[in-house]
């Protein structure tokens, strides 16, 4: 009886290895906490796309959306140990691990979405992307939500507007101070659970993207949306260091270069979809305004002083190499 099974078997692993069947794929594992409906989503099936192409089929990228391995900081964490091998995950959220990461975070840093992007693709934005080595994490460039707007019960126009305000805020400690120094009373509130305290007035404010604000229908529970650009919310395209450094050069090259030529294609997508998202909130009972150049900066002076509470953990000269990258390119 054993000798049939074992012929069997035999017989079994000749047959799968004449179609081919035996070969092994390299999976990894694309984190991201957006829905499918999403500009993220879509540049991670393109991205998956390319690199099949590309690696003719011996990578295989499955997407794991929604947070569907877990949040961001568990995902990060399993990246670290490389049971996931990528994903994009919030600057903000990797302060955790980096506290260089807060810089893209900082209040009022960005004037335009040009100038960050520049930023961003420049030689001090992978100086900063080089520092998650350090903890285990290969930062490769930078996707995006785009910049953060506000949704109030109060109109705001000028940083004296949010003073006594309660505000709902990601746990971050960059941005609880930013709204410390508005003189407001920031409340870190899950973000699944942020509609539900807007509505019942737990909160007055809250800030996010207009992915978020239109997708969570926050603006129908706050009178007021103001486009503010006053932060900006991006995320790190990363792979775990540990997989990643496993990988012989040819193929780390094709991952980097797809992840890369995605990241223009994202960009892209997600302005294409705020401009909708603009029309679904002036068609609602929402009232939308926008930020005039003279209240910015107001509010620009006003959270000036975040910048130096953080200078220390992002690395002053990091922060001063910014601030001259940012007007060299402001002035292009």
């Amino acid at each position: 009886m054993q000798l049939k099974i074992v012929a069997l078997a035999i017989g079994v692993s000749a047959l799968l290895a004449g179609t081919g069947a035996t070969e092994a794929k390299t999976i990894l594992k694309f984190h991201h906490d957006l829905p499918e409906d999403s500009a993220q989503h879509i540049a991670a099936e393109k991205f998956r796309d390319l690199v099949a192409e590309r690696t003719k089929g011996e990578i295989e990228v499955q997407i794991f959306p929604n947070n569907s391995l877990g949040d961001d900081v568990q995902a990060a964490q399993q990246m670290q140990f490389g049971a996931i091998e990528g994903g994009i995950i919030p600057t903000a959220k990797l302060s955790n691990f980096q506290p260089s990461m807060q810089l893209p975070d900082l209040p009022f840093l960005f004037p335009t979405p040009e100038v960050a992007h520049k930023f961003l693709d420049s030689e001090v934005g992978e100086e900063l992307l080089a520092t998650l080595d350090k903890v285990g994490l290969k930062g490769v460039t930078f996707w995006e939500s785009g910049f953060k707007q506000f949704t109030c019960n109060n109109p705001v126009e000028k940083p004296s507007d949010f003073k006594g305000r309660k505000v709902r805020v990601m746990e971050s400690p960059i941005i609880i101070s930013q709204f410390r120094a508005l003189g407001s009373n920031p409340a870190p509130i899950a973000f699944s659970e942020t509609y539900t305290a807007l509505q019942q007035r737990v909160v007055d404010c809250q800030e996010n993207p207009l992915v978020s604000i239109v997708n969570m229908k926050f603006y129908e529970v706050q009178t007021h949306t103001i486009i503010s650009n006053h932060a900006y919310l991006g995320y790190a395209l990363v792979f775990s260091k540990k997989w990643f450094d496993r990988l012989d050069e040819a193929t780390q090259k094709v991952l980097i270069d797809s992840a890369r030529e995605v990241t223009a294609f994202q960009r892209e997508e997600t302005a294409r979809r705020e401009e909708g998202y603009i029309k679904t909130i002036a068609a609602s009972s929402s009232n939308l305004s926008y930020l005039p150049a003279e209240h910015r900066r107001a509010f620009e002076e006003a959270t000036r002083a975040v910048h130096d509470e953080f200078k220390a953990s992002i690395g002053a000269e990091l922060l001063e190499k910014t601030y001259r990258k940012i007007e060299e390119l402001r002035g292009s």
